[in-house]
């Protein structure tokens, strides 16, 4: 489960037979303390790569922009690839099952979404 900001519009793309497939980066962050000493902790913010299918990534398309609040429920997948150069690469991310859009909402009406 991740409450996080969009970083970037979403990049969309249709698949196999017109499936859709959507990416954005989710940032999150935790918020900064002071120590009983005095120290300061300062935020720290994670990026995380969400990928969505079908109905929710059509969803993504129309109604997620850059900076909107979103609740994802999802799992994480691990992949290793070899880029260009032939370097074994790893990444990581997470295939929403759920989200929810937690920004104010706007003339699209739409709140919540389950691709059930």
């Amino acid at each position: 489960m991740l409450i996080g900001n969009v970083g970037q519009d979403p990049e969309v793309r249709y698949v196999d037979q017109g499936v859709a497939v959507a990416r954005i980066r989710l940032a999150t962050t935790e918020r900064g303390y002071t120590l009983q000493n005095g120290t300061q902790v300062p935020d720290h913010t994670d990026w995380h790569n969400v990928i969505l299918w079908r109905r929710l990534a059509e969803i993504v398309e129309k109604y997620v922009h850059k900076g909107d609040k979103l609740y994802i429920e999802g799992r994480i997948r691990y992949t290793t690839y070899d880029d260009k150069q032939g370097q074994r690469r790893y990444a990581t991310e997470i295939w929403a099952d759920n989200m929810e859009m937690l920004s104010p909402k706007s003339d699209n009406g739409l709140s919540s979404t389950n691709p059930e």
